[in-house]
């Protein structure tokens, strides 16, 4: 168990807050990257980094099916509400990039990347 849930928690629940605002916002950060689909790569690490994230937190297939379910639907659901704000545009490829984080996030922390934040804690934060 993680000796610092609640603060690793905490967060969390802040990147979902700074993941909602950064896809809502009229002024999105932009990528100095001359790459055609480098914001496609930002959506998928966006999204990896979120399910990574709470997939060390709570171990239960369960638990990790609803937030596999949750990160799914809060994408799609952005991308929505950014093709009905006028200002930004809605793309499924960013809905794709989106899901495909979260798969690969929770295939990769059932193997190694499980104990993550454990290891910060053991090695790091004695």
């Amino acid at each position: 168990m993680l000796r610092y849930f609640k603060a690793w928690l905490s967060i969390g629940w802040l990147l979902v807050i700074l993941m909602c605002y950064v896809s809502l916002t009229s002024t999105p950060p932009e990528f100095h990257i001359e790459f055609k689909y480098i914001d496609k790569v930002g959506h998928f690490f966006a999204y990896f980094i979120l399910m990574t994230w709470f997939a060390q937190l709570y171990k239960s297939p369960r638990t990790r099916l609803f937030y596999i379910l949750f990160f799914i639907t809060m994408g799609i659901t952005l991308e929505i509400l950014q093709g009905l704000g006028g200002v930004r545009l809605f793309e499924y490829y960013d809905m794709l990039a989106n899901s495909l984080g979260v798969i690969l996030a929770w295939l990769i922390t059932k193997g190694r990347l499980k104990n993550s934040l454990l290891f910060f804690e053991v090695a790091i934060l004695k």
